[in-house]
């Protein structure tokens, strides 16, 4: 199947240079980026995101200028981005008058026909602007909003004056998966939100287990959702294996192409016991366990289940998974180890919106 692609569609004066008071952008002495764009634009731009600026207000002249008339200014501009690696795809510029009330006009979609077809998910693209028109248009199209300013704007499903946060909200909007699984013995659906805010719900039927599943939520940050019916009446040893295998399946589709993220990480005290777990989301397989347990069960759950449950993991997720721990009381044992893969993951799937490429010497994970 082919990846639909995605693109960010920018207004230029006010969003990446800053607005003069006659709204002419026709003299070099005019010209002045808006704080942070530049390197915000970067970012976005090596993360699969196509740029076409988009723009009304045209500063080059007036709509009388032949169409590929562009003052100094303008070249300047396009020429200080290209020397920082930021390349637009495509210019979409409006000449007319706001009376003429033409189509092409924003919050109008004439000029951008050419997106509006089956090459482009216009669901997970974006226009940014610093004016009502662009919000508007982001509805017109089917896009997100993002308005560039103090306040928020009607239509806009995030607003900041700061391109930076502008970049983070983009770029982290993307690492949410699910994952559906049935078999003749479980049905299961696992979701994750890797910067999510930690609002979750877990349910598996095993009061214990799902008290261990909440600690990763908890302690990594991200959101999961697991709900599993599985056939309890026969044993445990099928629901806990198919939750692993839905998770590690999930995380790793939630993290996509891996830029940027840290890709390694935790050591974790809980009470008299202390748990060491190691992570890498190198792509490779390879599991250690050594975890001793003195009871069969805590709560409703075998403890024999917790080795095949990060194994099972382990190989969803197609990562290194070394797991060491000692203490006394079991409880505090097992809920020590799954304290510290939350925090370990937690470590290991932060992302730098700045840092642009595999946390690899080989080019890939």
């Amino acid at each position: 199947m082919t990846r639909l692609k995605k693109a960010l569609f920018i207004d230029r004066d006010g969003t990446i240079i800053k607005e003069p008071y006659d709204e002419q952008i026709d003299s070099l002495e005019k010209l002045e980026f808006v704080p942070g764009v530049i390197s915000a634009l970067r970012s976005l731009m090596n993360r699969g995101y196509e740029l076409v600026m988009v723009s009304n207000q045209d500063g080059l002249g007036t709509p009388s200028f032949p169409e590929e008339t562009f003052y100094p200014a303008h070249e300047k501009m396009l020429s200080t981005l290209a020397g920082e690696g930021v390349v637009f795809d495509a210019q979409l510029i409006d000449r007319s008058f706001p009376e003429d009330n033409l189509p092409t006009r924003k919050p109008g979609t004439g000029m951008l026909t050419g997106y509006m077809g089956g090459d482009y998910d216009l669901s997970q693209s974006y226009v940014i602007g610093d004016r009502l028109t662009d919000m508007q248009l982001a509805l017109n199209l089917g896009a997100r909003g993002i308005f560039l300013g103090e306040s928020v704007c009607e239509g806009a499903s995030f607003a900041s004056a700061d391109w930076h946060e502008i970049a983070r909200h983009i770029l982290s909007a993307g690492r949410v998966a699910e994952v559906s699984r049935s078999t003749s013995e479980t049905s299961i659906y696992v979701k994750v939100d890797l910067d999510g805010n930690g609002n979750s719900e877990i349910d598996t039927g095993l009061k214990f287990f799902d008290h261990m599943l909440w600690q990763i939520p908890h302690h990594s940050g991200i959101s999961l959702t697991v709900r599993c019916k599985g056939d309890l009446e026969v044993d445990e040893h099928h629901t806990m294996e198919d939750v692993a295998i839905a998770l590690g399946e999930t995380l790793l589709k939630a993290l996509g192409d891996k830029k940027g993220i840290e890709r390694y990480g935790f050591v974790l005290p809980m009470d008299e016991s202390r748990a060491m777990v190691l992570i890498d989301l190198g792509g490779r397989i390879d599991f250690q366990w050594d975890v001793v347990f003195t009871r069969e069960y805590v709560g409703d759950t075998p403890t024999e289940m917790f080795r095949h449950f990060f194994q099972s993991l382990c190989c969803g997720m197609k990562c290194n998974l070394h797991i060491s721990a000692k203490g006394e009381n079991n409880h505090h044992l097992i809920e020590g180890v799954f304290k510290g893969f939350a925090r370990a993951l937690r470590m290991a799937v932060r992302r730098d919106p700045f840092s642009y490429g595999i946390p690899s010497s080989k080019g890939m994970i």
